[in-house]
């Protein structure tokens, strides 16, 4: 009985987060024939399809999302063992900060995708709002930190971009209210100044009925049937809808998450910190 190799895991890996054969093979270094017979003998050894064909690329069949955690999980071991064993593990102090509201849903994934592979490190993290970042970065208090900008700074990476937009509840109808309700973040911060500049572009009144310091805040004032609130298109819930052509907004901007550090002087710390933090948003 032929067992599963690593080689074949990480193959796997490649395409499925590249989408296609071919651009899969390019991050991994083989030719594209090479790794579809890779493809291929994985999908013999266990006797199922882990791909189906979708136009030019390729999306996980039900069994090749249940390999995929599986194969994360392997080859990270595999490679903290290495690192551990030929003592060249990363060691360290890191402290991070993330996002209040990304923070809920991806912390849980970065930090074991991290630990998993970098048991030796002592991880602080700090989950709040990120107009606060960039300071604590510059005098010191963070060593590395993920936020929210609408023009992205020198020494900022990119790592996705959300087109913000004006919704609203499916139950509620503000098309005809006057004043329009809104709900905005307290905070000051650039999410705030765009909605303002948004509703005054608009020249109709409104009134601010609500404030929240995050997105999930805003999201319940307008699932509440409260208001209309500004949000990242990733933020709409199923019963809210976006209402900015039919409310007369003119387009709002597109929101970047970008990963930036401060003074961290261990550059093998900082690369497998952002290899994590990369894994766990794209």
């Amino acid at each position: 009985m032929e067992c599963l190799d690593s080689e074949l895991l990480r193959t796997f890996i490649a395409v499925t987060k590249a989408g296609s054969v071919t651009d899969g093979a390019a991050q991994i270094h083989r030719s594209q024939s090479a790794t579809s017979l890779q493809i291929k003998r994985l999908e013999t050894i266990i006797g199922r399809a882990v791909f189906e064909r979708h136009g030019r690329g390729v999306v996980l069949t039900e069994t090749g999302r249940y390999l995929l955690p599986v194969a994360d999980e392997v080859t990270a071991r595999l490679d903290g063992a290495l690192r551990d064993m030929s003592q060249q593990a990363v060691r360290g102090k890191l402290r991070l900060g993330i996002p209040d509201d990304h923070g809920r849903a991806k912390l849980a994934q970065i930090i074991a995708t991290f630990t998993r592979a970098h048991p030796q490190v002592e991880l602080e993290v700090t989950c709040a709002l990120s107009p606060e970042f960039p300071d604590a970065l510059e005098k010191g208090r963070l060593d590395m930190a993920v936020y929210e900008v609408e023009h992205p700074a020198q020494g900022e990476e990119l790592l996705c971009e959300d087109p913000t937009c004006w919704v609203a509840s499916d139950h509620t109808d503000f098309s005809a209210t006057v004043p329009l309700p809104v709900a905005l973040f307290d905070h000051a911060c650039w999410w705030r100044d765009a909605a303002i500049a948004s509703l005054q572009a608009r020249g109709r009144p409104f009134r601010v009925v609500y404030s929240s310091q995050s997105v999930s805040g805003v999201i319940a004032a307008v699932e509440a049937g409260v208001a209309v609130g500004l949000v990242g298109r990733s933020s709409i819930k199923p019963g809210l809808s976006r209402v900015s052509s039919a409310f007369g907004f003119d387009p709002t901007p597109t929101s970047k998450l970008v990963l930036a550090t401060g003074n961290l002087q261990n550059p093998d710390l900082i690369i497998a910190m952002k290899s994590a933090i990369r894994s766990a948003l794209n």
